[in-house]
Parts: C-alpha cells; sequence; structure tokens
C-alpha cells in the first residue's frame, strides 16, 4: 500500500486508516527482522545467508485501534522470532483470559482490579471471554491429546502447586507435568493433568492416558516420591525402573532435622547418598539420635536412589534429578504470577499448557538434551 493511499484512508475514516498505517509499518518491521535473521534480503544472492524465507502466517494483534492482521515471516530452518507480535502471545492471551474470568466472576482483589485496568476492558463482555477461552481450550486439548510419536527413554514427572477457587474457597492443588527424552535426545512436554486425589490411581490414570496416546520405550521414570507412584510404574512399566529424585530425597530426610543439625547431617548425607552401606549406617545413626522419621525416609528410598547409573555415564547428572522438570515450574509460576488465584480448574489448564506449548516449540526445534551415539 503506497503512502498516498494510507494518507488518504486515514483522511477518510481516521480510526480505519490508522489501523492501515500500523499494519503497513509493523509488516514492514518484520520483513526488516526477517533479513537480519535469514543474514539477506528478498531474492538476493550472498554467502552470508543463514536461512530462507517460506511464506506468511496471518496472525491477529490487538491494538488501540482495534485488531489488526499482519502477515508474520515463515522461515525455513528456524522459528522467526519478532518484537512486533509477544513470543509469547498465546500463553499471555490465556493469563488475561483468566484474569477476566476472576472479574467478570466478581472477585474484586487488587491484583485482578489493577491487571483489568491496566489493559483497559473494565467494560469487556462475557461473551468475549466466552470467545477466548473456548480458541484457546481448542487448542490446549489437540495438544493434550496429539500423539506421542517417537519412542520415551526417560520421563520426568513433577509437580507444581497452585491456588485455584471452589465454591467460595481458594485450595492449593497439584498439577503435574510430564517429560520425556526422545530416542532422538530431544526433550518432549508430553502431557498436564490436575491431581484431585494424588494416589495409585491416579498415577495410574495418567500413565494410561499417556500410553494409548503412544508413549512407549520408557526405561526410567524419574520423580518425587509421590504417593503411589512407585506401585503405578511397577505395573504400568513393566521393565522398568523409577528413580527417585536425589534432590528431593535429601529434602524428605532433612525436614524432619532440628536447625541445629541440619548442617552436619546434610553434608553425611551427601557423602553417603552414593553408598547404600553409608547410607543404612546414616539411617541407623539418625534412628539412635531420635530422628525415627529421617531414618524411616532412608530405608524406604535407600534402593531406589540409584537406578540411573545401569545408563550412560554422561546422562547421569540429569537422570537422578528432576531438576530439569522444576526449572519449568519456576516459569509456570513465574508467568502466571499476575493471575493470584485462578477461577477454576480449566482456567489453571489453560493457561499452564499454553505455556508449556510454547517450551516445547522450543525443546523440539533447539537442541538436543542427551545423546546415544556413544552406545
Amino acid at each position: 500500500m503506497r503512502q498516498r493511499e494510507l494518507i488518504r484512508d486515514y483522511l477518510v475514516d481516521q480510526e480505519e486508516g490508522m489501523k492501515n498505517v500500523i499494519t503497513h509499518f509493523l509488516d514492514n518491521v518484520m520483513q526488516e527482522e526477517a533479513s537480519q535473521q535469514t543474514g539477506a534480503d528478498h531474492y538476493e544472492r550472498t554467502g552470508k545467508r543463514r536461512d530462507y524465507r517460506n511464506g506468511f502466517k496471518k496472525r491477529n494483534l490487538i491494538t488501540r485501534y482495534g485488531e489488526i492482521t499482519l502477515n508474520k515471516p515463515q522461515l525455513r530452518n528456524r522459528s522467526f522470532e519478532s518484537k512486533v507480535i509477544p513470543k509469547y502471545a498465546r500463553a499471555e492471551k490465556a493469563i488475561e483470559a483468566a484474569i477476566l474470568e476472576s472479574y467478570l466472576q466478581g472477585v474484586s482483589t487488587r491484583r485482578v482490579q489493577k491487571v483489568v485496568s491496566c489493559l483497559g476492558i473494565e467494560n469487556i463482555s462475557a461473551s468475549t471471554v466466552s470467545r477466548i477461552t473456548k480458541e484457546l481450550d481448542g487448542l490446549v486439548e489437540e495438544f493434550l491429546k496429539r500423539p506421542i510419536e517417537l519412542p520415551i527413554r526417560y520421563l520426568y514427572v513433577d509437580a507444581s502447586y497452585f491456588k485455584v477457587r471452589s465454591g467460595g474457597q481458594y485450595l492449593n492443588k497439584a498439577l503435574f507435568v510430564a517429560i520425556g527424552v526422545r530416542e532422538d535426545g530431544c526433550r518432549e512436554i508430553l502431557g498436564a493433568k490436575i491431581a484431585d486425589v494424588e494416589d495409585e490411581g491416579f498415577w495410574s490414570d495418567f500413565f494410561e492416558d499417556l500410553k494409548e496416546r503412544g508413549l512407549r520405550g520408557v526405561q526410567l521414570v524419574v520423580s518425587d516420591g509421590h504417593k503411589g507412584i512407585q506401585k503405578a510404574v511397577q505395573e504400568e512399566f513393566i521393565g522398568s525402573s523409577w528413580q527417585m529424585c536425589n534432590v528431593h530425597f535429601q529434602r524428605a530426610v532433612l525436614k524432619s532435622i532440628k536447625q541445629k543439625d541440619k548442617k552436619e547431617i546434610a553434608n553425611k548425607l551427601i557423602d553417603a547418598i552414593e553408598d547404600e552401606s553409608k547410607l543404612q549406617e546414616l539411617a541407623l545413626e539418625l534412628s539412635n539420635r531420635g530422628y525415627s522419621k529421617a531414618a524411616d525416609t532412608i530405608e524406604r528410598y535407600i534402593f531406589d536412589l540409584g537406578n540411573y547409573k545401569v545408563f550412560p555415564r554422561e546422562h547421569w547428572r540429569r537422570i537422578r534429578t528432576t531438576n530439569g522438570v522444576e526449572r519449568i515450574n519456576k516459569e509456570l509460576k513465574r508467568r502466571s504470577r499476575s493471575i493470584g488465584a485462578f477461577p477454576d480448574d480449566q482456567s489453571l489448564l489453560r493457561v499452564v499448557v499454553c505455556i508449556l506449548m510454547d517450551i516445547n516449540e522450543e525443546w523440539i526445534t533447539g537442541n538436543r538434551y542427551l545423546s546415544w551415539e556413544e552406545e
């Protein structure tokens, strides 16, 4: 669209003309970003080229003048990143929807009121919010039901806890995330599920859902000592082993230790964790010193702390703990902090899965997490 046409449109209808000006400008900004990321202009022949353009994808963007449609460039070998369209637009839309749901339900906390005011949408209708959430729910369902195409060698499971409104009260609910390391060495987020009751039945249902979608080849399951998970792993993944996260194990042992003894016991635990006989000696010592609960914790998990050692040594650092999943949980907390408490379970799942989808896209297109080349 030529400059003269933009000016003419603006003179006829200022609001619509301004939308055309913004669209034209931002499309050109993204074209420049594409040139920088590919290392070449359109059809330019150069030895500095790093990638090729691969068409466009229509993306909507909300502006103060209304919604506009942009042509977002696509690249052949990498993800196109733009400052025009936020990288996490899908997740941010889910977060805004959760806040708006709380607002419409009459949850008038200062945090909700502040965010709604900043968004400039105090008069938004319930039908608009419903349309946004319906669109996002379709994406969430598609992600959670997609086929698991490649065999998964290592399966990690960990929980993050969120406040959810239920029947006029706020409850702390556990949301579990399952992550797999595929046979090609890449990580993939496999699923997420809210636990109403954390027991063997929950774990069996969760694992069955994953298996129905194609989960296979699991050799090691890494998690915290969640109630019922050990037995569920034995029954659902015959021939695989369960690895108690070493970090969670140490926290569980130290939980019942008095503050004045924690540093001493922590050092002894670090020294003994690689040796079953030393752990047994430490459990006896703790029992004699009145720390029977800590001693029982050691005895409960002693034979599930070193199962990672039968796998390649290069993998040990990453398969003896759930640290990788915990980093995701911290990101979920950070990016959903503006919500405070979720209006319901579906709102929680919607926000979390939209964030997980962004992370998963980075993993699939990024570097391998582990390598089996030396086996």
